[in-house]
This record gives C-alpha cells, structure tokens and sequence, in this order.
C-alpha cells in the first residue's frame, strides 16, 4: 500500500473515493463529492501523504475566480435590481456570525475551529480557503498556524454533513409544515400564474415544445395576420399561406380569405389551442416549410431588465418581434422556466428559436449573441487569476490585526470583474458554463483533499476534544437562520413560498437542498429565488474568512 503516500495517486484516489461516497443519498439528503473528497482525504492523511501547498493554492485560485465569474451577471443584476432577494443573504451573513461569537464564547473554540464551523454550517466550502489563508497571516508560529488550518479542514467536515442534512429537512419538510403550504400544489399555481401550460409535462414524454400544422382560415377570414396574432398575444405566428395553389409569405396586414390554408407555428399548447380560432386542420402544404434557428444571446439591454418575457415584444417593431421565440432560460448555469411571465435579469442567456433572419435581427437587439463552439479565453483566465492574485496583496491593519482580501478574495474580486467584461463583449474572457462547472468542481475538490491530507494526524485530537460538540453546532447555526429568513420572507415580504424556499436554498449555497426543491416541487419554479441568494452569498461568503478568523481572535484574547 506504499504507493498511496504518491501525492498525485492520493489526490485523485481521494477524488474518485470521495465523489463515490458523495453519492450516497439517504432520502432527500445527499453528500456531495466535495465533503466526500474531504473524508477520503482525512483518511489517506493518516499516512503521512502531503500534497504541495502551490497545488493547493492554484487549485483554489482556479475556483474561486471561476465561483466569482458564474455569480458575477446575477450578482450585478441584484445591485442593480435593489436587492430584495439579497437581504436574506445579509440574513444568513449576520445570523451565522452571531451565533458564531456565542459559540465562540460558550466552547472556547479556536480560531481554526470557529472557521470550520462558519463554512460546515453555512454549506459555503469556499470559505475553507479564505479563512485557512488568513490564519496564515497571523503572527504565531508555524506549527501552529498549520494547526489551526487543520482544524478548520476538520470542523468542517464535522459540521457541514449536518448542516446539509438541517438545510435540506427544513426546507422539503419543516417549512411547509410551518407554512401549512402544499410545495407542488402551490409551485404548479404560480407557474400557472407566470404563464405556464402543459409543456413541461409535453418534455417529459418526449414531445416537441415547438410544432407547425395547417388549418383553414374559416372563422379567421377577413382579419389581418396582426390582427389574429394580437388576438393570441402573439403564442403562435401565420408566416406563410396557401391560396389556390400559391404558397404565400404573410405581413402583418396580410388579409386572410375564407379558403386560404394558414401555415400555424408556435409553443405546441398555443398552436393546438388555435384549432377554436380556425377552420378544419388539413396537411401541411408542401414548400410551406422552412428552415428554422436557435441562437443563445446574453441579455444586456437595460431596457429589458425586470421585464417580463411578454413585456419584450412591446420593446420591438412588429417586423422584428414576429415568429420569434424564447425556448429557454438560463441563470448562473441553471434553467429557469421559461414562461411569459418570467422576469428577466441581466445576464441571462436566453434561446431565440424561429427564422435565421428574423432571429439575427431580435438577438442584436436584446443582446450579445455567444460565439459559437464555447471556448475557454485563455489569456483571459490567466490574466484574470493573475489579477486577482494581485489585488489579493493589497491589506488594511485595524490595531493589531492585519485584513487582507488574500489570493482567495482577490481571485473572487476579479472573476466579478472578468464576468462584467464577458456580459458586454461575450468574445472576451469568455469561460463557458461547462468550463466554469469544471473549474469550480475540480479546483475545490483538489484544494479540499489537500487541506485533508495536511490535516489527518490531527482531525482524531479535535473530534476526541469536542464529541458532539461540533455536529449539534452545525444544525443549529445551519437550521437557525432559515428560521429567521422564513419569518421574514412569509410574514413581512409575503414571497411566494415556492420561491422564498429556493432563497433560503441560495442563501446557504446548497446545491443538493435546490434539487430536493425542485423535485418536491415538480417544476423549476423554486430556482428563481435560488439564482439570486446564491449569486450573492458566494460573493458574500468567502469574504466572510478574515472576518470570522478576526472576529475569533478578538473573542479569544
């Protein structure tokens, strides 16, 4: 077994044990690779294995600055917007640091332990490297300094199984018993309030969200193509007619006749509900078909900000607006529904699906279109890392105590501005989404099983010192501030409680918690409160570690 003291094979044992474990799911609760690495690692670090701290340090650096490049669009579209969703953030912020100081205070814990805690509770891991960075600067010894951070690798994953476990119960289970609300009736009636239909059901079976059939104009005859449109609120598009054997292109004043065929296209529900509006549903003609794109665009119109999706056609001429449609949404990597209703934010990524000209003409209207094939800028993320590495340097003394972003808040700092760039020139600094995913998961990943192998000979000495100590913490420091956010948000903001579930998910940071949601739920509603709480609490988060290591010495001394 010599060979798992080679610190290459003991990183990535620990990665491929750990993402194992981390599948283990136990009804809705799942691990999670990352806290799976961590305990593989812990293991390995029995051996006496280290990995090299420059690893250790480039891995973080690639995550943080790929973290701060995904929040960046939404985390700017909520300092734009005001930052209704984002006081819950600042809730979880201040909740966790007080009950941090009380704990603090109560157990005597050290500097590395009370950091552990912070990031276990609050299911943030990127607070490890922060906080882990900041004891660094302190001025005790370097035996104790490496103490320390061994603590806060093994506080850590001490806290965060049960604060995962306490985020994920109490928002699939507690909150709606508190609410006395039924989570997928009540998600299924706000997606019906937005605009939805049946079309996530058509999805699941297999079946086409946009269809093209034929009909009689009928009823229809002597309305314009506009007017019948309109009448519709623009769900379905006539864009071509056979009459007498001529196939036809369509105007808006284009005048329908009582024999003519109309060529019908749009979202599957709309087109099979005009079928009231028309005539019989015949074959489609032959040559009425014709060739159709999709183009994903990055939405940087101030004017479309908080609008919602139907509010858009009242921003375009009617030659621009006519067959075009959004078949989906993306905020920060996740889908959101993509109803009429939807309101959309900066930075979002929205598909225009109809005509090559007609949807050339929309995107350069909402936005910057992505560049084909979703390549990773090089010079871009190299330049960026290195920037944030720099900004890292710059740190302010407060008495006794010197606060520095480090190279963790600097990188976080950068991958915002970096993002900001790409929003408004989408063929620079470009980091696909995939990539970025990449980034994050395996610069993590590799930066936690470094802390974990440094930290195995000493994880036994602080689980044998606080026993139960440390788990109980983690739920309650975990359970505690969803509490107050769900009292706020019910009683005084009175959010939808699909939404205001997907916050209190975002506010932690918790990827399995807004799974459990959606699945609960039946449909993605509930992301579109997780998108925003999430884009700010990574940012918020991370910056929180020389805080939390200040604020221990200062409760220690």
């Amino acid at each position: 077994m010599s060979f798992l003291t080679d610190p290459v094979i003991a990183l990535f044992i620990s990665l491929a044990l750990g993402y194992l474990i981390g599948r283990l799911k136990v009804g809705p609760v799942q691990l999670g690779g990352v806290c799976g690495t961590l305990f593989v690692a812990l293991a390995l670090g029995q051996l006496g294995v280290r990995i090299s701290p420059d690893l250790k340090d480039a891995a973080f650096a690639l995550f943080i600055y790929a973290l701060g490049f995904s929040a960046g669009p939404q985390f700017f579209a909520n300092i734009r917007g005001g930052w209704r969703y984002g006081i819950f953030s600042i809730i979880e912020v201040v909740c966790v640091l007080l009950l941090l100081a009380v704990s603090i205070l109560v157990f005597r814990l050290d500097v590395g332990t009370a950091a552990g805690l912070f990031a276990g509770s609050a299911t943030e891991s990127a607070v490890l490297g922060t906080a882990s960075e900041a004891i660094s600067h302190l001025p005790l010894p370097p035996g104790d300094i490496e103490l320390l951070q061994a603590n806060v690798a093994t506080a850590y994953s001490l806290t965060y199984l049960f604060g995962l476990i306490a985020i994920v119960i109490f928002t699939t289970q507690i909150a709606p018993l508190i609410l006395k609300a039924d989570l997928r009736k009540e998600a299924q009636e706000l997606a019906r309030k937005l605009g939805s239909t049946d079309e996530e059901d058509d999805q699941a079976e297999g079946l086409p969200i946009f269809v093209g059939r034929a009909f009689r104009a009928g009823p229809a005859a002597g309305q314009t193509v506009g007017e019948f449109e309109k009448s519709r609120n623009f769900a379905v598009a006539l864009e071509r007619v056979q009459r007498h054997g001529e196939i036809l292109e369509t105007t808006g004043d284009f005048l329908l006749e009582p024999d003519d065929i109309a060529f019908v296209r749009g979202r599957r529900n709309a087109v099979i509900a005009v079928r009231d509006r028309l005539g019989d549903e015949v074959p489609v003609p032959q040559e009425t078909s014709f060739a159709l794109t999709t183009r994903d665009v990055v939405l940087v119109r101030k004017e479309a900000f908080g609008r919602q999706i139907r509010q858009l056609r009242q921003m375009a001429a009617p030659e621009l607006q006519r067959g075009i449609f959004i078949s989906s949404v993306r905020r920060m990597g996740q889908h959101i529904p993509a109803l009429s209703g939807t309101i959309l934010q900066q930075g979002d990524i929205v598909t225009l699906y109809g005509p090559e000209q007609a949807v050339a003409g929309a995107a350069a209207e909402l936005g910057k279109t992505l560049p084909p094939g979703e390549r990773t800028d090089f010079i871009f993320l190299g330049l960026g890392i290195v920037v944030g590495l720099l900004i890292g340097h710059f740190s302010l003394t407060i008495g006794a105590l010197e606060l520095t972003l480090g190279s963790g808040g600097g990188a976080l700092i950068s991958g915002l501005a970096f993002s900001w760039l790409n929003m408004r020139s989408p063929a620079r600094a470009n980091l696909p989404v995939a990539a970025a995913d990449f980034a994050k998961e395996f610069g993590l990943a590799a930066f936690i099983a470094a802390i974990g192998l440094s930290a195995g000979p000493d994880a036994i000495d602080l689980v044998m010192q606080y026993g139960l100590i440390l788990p109980v913490l983690g739920l309650l420091v975990s359970f505690i501030p969803a509490f107050v956010s769900l009292l706020v948000g019910s009683k005084l903001m009175k959010i939808e409680t699909p939404i205001l579930l997907g916050v209190i998910a975002g506010q932690h940071c918790s990827t399995p918690t807004i799974s459990a949601l959606v699945s609960q739920a039946g449909n993605s509603i509930p992301v579109i409160g997780y998108t925003v709480t999430y884009a700010i609490s990574n940012v918020l988060l991370p910056l929180m570690g020389p805080v939390v290591v200040a604020l221990a010495m200062m409760l220690a001394s």
